[in-house]
């Protein structure tokens, strides 16, 4: 019996050790299988996203939302420390409970007891180990709980810088194409230059070199995913997709742009959205989107030719955008439908806006109907 829980506390040690050794030190994507980390943050997001989707209210909702990727770090932890302790008391378990007291019988809660005093370094001194093994288990795990607080305490520097990053660039999209994003904001706004060409080719720049930071950060630490922007009208991969259209449109249907860098930016887009939605849910079959209608992609013409921008449709470019629309949307939309982060259109609809046009101290009744 001694044996069995020795080898079951081994086993759950060095489990949830190499579990967040993948977690936190492992700086690629990680294979899917039976990982704690991945149980966790999964099964708490089920049922967070269930409770959010009852809430009606935009912003109460994101609000809500929002909270979840900080607690579920929390939860991790709390799990990982909790496995630890486990495991480290069944060892001290199996070898007697060779420990001394100031009162009281030894046992599995004294094991507990001691073992979770250790991990944390408290050194309270009221429990102390007897023999030379259960003094060796001691050290070990008061070594074992020092490295992983250290970890912990690294690991969320490296997360919310990376988050910084991306909502800067998310953040700074807003002046070009609006809240929530849009290509046909975006491509007006080139527009307005006097080299149309030059500012969106710098753009879509920043945007490839954006893309692939969000790509290798997204796929190393896969809980960046769910955190949500500090604007309840944008996302991360609302912009995303927006630049993605925007870079469809150019490709298909603009002969005054040159489309080599809208061909760039595409590429490293679709990438991303491509492993991260695979990343997040491995083995999920993607679906076929519809080609964008015949009457929506005419009135995007139209309200293109009106805000200056060039764009020759026809039958070969509606082709055109649907052959590239279905490299990209299913993914777009399965990240959509798991993070709950709705997908911009080709055109601003009256909801649209500015953010940077916009204040909390000074609401206007035309602002309080964007809410919902």
């Amino acid at each position: 019996m001694t044996v069995l829980v020795a080898s079951l506390g081994l086993l759950l040690i060095a489990f949830v050790l190499w579990d967040a050794f993948e977690t936190i030190l492992l700086p690629r994507r990680i294979p899917s299988g039976l990982r704690v980390s991945r149980l966790v943050l999964g099964g708490l997001w089920n049922g967070w996203a269930s409770i959010g989707r009852t809430i009606s209210e935009r912003n109460a909702r994101e609000n809500f939302l929002g909270l979840y990727a900080l607690l579920s770090l929390i939860g991790l932890f709390v799990v990982w420390a909790s496995g630890l302790i486990v495991g480290f008391a069944s060892l001290v378990w199996s070898t007697g409970s060779n420990l001394s007291t100031l009162g009281g019988p030894v046992g599995f809660r004294t094991d507990l007891y001691m073992s979770g005093t250790t991990f944390f370094t408290l050194g309270l001194g009221d429990v102390s180990p007897n023999s030379m093994l259960a003094r060796l288990i001691t050290v070990a795990e008061a070594g074992t709980g020092f490295g992983f607080l250290a970890l912990v305490l690294s690991y969320l520097p490296v997360l919310y810088q990376a988050f910084s990053r991306r909502e800067a660039r998310t953040t700074m999209l807003d002046e070009w194409a609006g809240s929530p994003p849009t290509a046909g904001v975006l491509l007006r706004r080139c527009f307005e230059s006097r080299d149309p060409g030059a500012a969106l080719s710098s753009l879509l720049r920043d945007w490839e070199v954006a893309t692939a930071e969000i790509l290798e950060s997204h796929l190393s630490y896969p809980i960046l995913a769910f955190f949500r922007s500090q604007h309840d009208n944008q996302s991360w991969l609302a912009s995303l997709s927006a630049i993605l259209d925007t870079c469809a449109l150019v490709i298909a249907g603009s002969e005054k742009l040159d489309p080599f860098q809208a061909r760039l930016t595409f590429a490293i887009c679709r990438h991303a959205l491509v492993d991260i939605s695979q990343n997040l849910r491995p083995g999920r079959r993607q679906i076929t989107p519809a080609p964008v209608p015949s009457g929506e992609l005419k009135e995007l013409e139209a309200w293109l030719r009106d805000a200056g921008v060039p764009f020759e449709g026809g039958a070969d470019a509606e082709r055109k955008l649907a052959e590239l629309r279905s490299l990209y949307v299913p993914y777009a939309r399965a990240l959509s439908d798991l993070l709950l982060m709705p997908l911009p259109g080709w055109l601003p609809d009256g909801r649209a806006r500015f953010n940077w046009e916009t204040t909390a101290w000074a609401k206007t009744s035309r602002d309080e109907t964007l809410v919902g």
